[in-house]
């Protein structure tokens, strides 16, 4: 088996009588990316914020390279936070030259690599602005570049491309791609599902604190259904126990079946039933078709899932702000 560059086991986490995260146990490998799924409020946050020792968990083991986290191991690891927090009266140049300071690199060399990285994300011209006048999307690029500076072993990103434009997102998920080829171990917190499957090897989904799903992008597909056949139609889809309807409208109707299911037999069926089938496609369950299933019923009232009351919110200004400076 390979490496394990995180492993967790048996973590739970509780604030007070509210227990957030319960028996998680997962590992990630070395040199794989690594994607951390689920709905807001279902343990994500709190899970990375144990792992690198903000919390302190109620039981379990987490561990980076086989031992608990300490900030004096943190030169190899680079944790982008959900909540940005980098000196907003200072130069770019200025606090991208001091986090590679703090990282291990020489002066020189830490400003020589800010200016080429600022001319890739297109902020060659803002170095020696003071961080605060740039936007919210451009001091992203700013913690990002702080994060990956010195290349670090592992990379922990909560919500990397949060707010971006598709063009600048399609340029922060290359630059997180050629971390993972240069040796990288990336855990990547998302809620954008077409980023998951560009990139990760596994992942895991989280549901009220536990896991729901967790292993290769196929193996979570295949749990959900494996394939969906896409039909347009007149007449009601009979039922049958070769398909599962996960979507029924008037005239197109959405069906879950496994890879050994025959999908000329089900048309068969389809047809013999009295369906008059206009369209019948394909295609792989999506990543974001298992996330509506899994998560569409926590907006629901009285459902399980939704906001836990004495669950600790992301944090104010200050808490982003001392992430970013532990995290960077």
């Amino acid at each position: 088996m390979d490496e394990a560059r995180v492993h967790i086991s048996g973590f739970r986490m509780d604030f007070g009588d509210t227990t957030v995260v319960r028996d998680l146990s997962f590992d990630v490998h070395a040199g794989e990316t690594f994607g951390f799924l689920g709905s807001n409020g279902s343990g994500k946050t709190t899970t990375i914020r144990a792992l690198l020792g903000i919390y302190e968990p109620t039981a379990g083991i987490l561990h980076i390279n086989g031992r608990d986290f300490k900030p004096e191991h943190g030169d190899r690891l680079g944790y982008l936070p959900e909540e940005r927090g980098l000196y907003k009266k200072e130069k770019v140049i200025d606090i991208m030259t001091y986090f590679g300071r703090l990282k291990g690199m020489e002066r020189r060399t830490a400003k020589q690599w800010s200016l080429e990285y600022l001319d890739r994300v297109a902020l060659g011209d803002r170095a020696s602005a003071v961080l605060d006048k740039l936007s919210s999307g451009q001091q992203q690029k700013v913690q990002l570049g702080v994060t990956i500076m010195n290349n670090p072993e592992l990379l922990i990103l909560d919500e990397p491309t949060k707010g971006f434009d598709p063009v600048n997102r399609r340029l922060l998920m290359d630059i997180i791609a050629e971390q993972k080829q240069g040796g990288a171990t990336v855990v990547m917190v998302t809620h954008q599902m077409e980023e998951v499957e560009r990139l990760c090897d596994r992942v895991i989904l989280l549901k009220d604190g536990t896991a729901e799903a967790y292993g290769t992008i196929d193996e979570v597909q295949n749990k959900y259904g494996g394939r969906i056949i896409r039909i347009r139609h007149s007449g009601p889809i009979p039922r049958s126990p070769h398909y599962e309807a996960m979507l029924e409208e008037t005239n197109y109707s959405e069906l879950s079946i496994t890879d050994a299911t025959d999908e000329a037999a089900i048309l068969k069926d389809l047809i013999d039933a009295g369906v008059t089938v206009r369209s019948f496609t394909t295609t792989k369950i999506s990543l974001e078709d298992i996330f509506i299933r899994v998560y569409g019923d926590q907006n629901k009232p009285g459902v399980p899932g939704a906001a836990r009351p004495g669950t600790p919110t992301s944090g104010t200004a200050g808490t982003a702000a001392s992430l970013g400076r532990e995290g960077a």
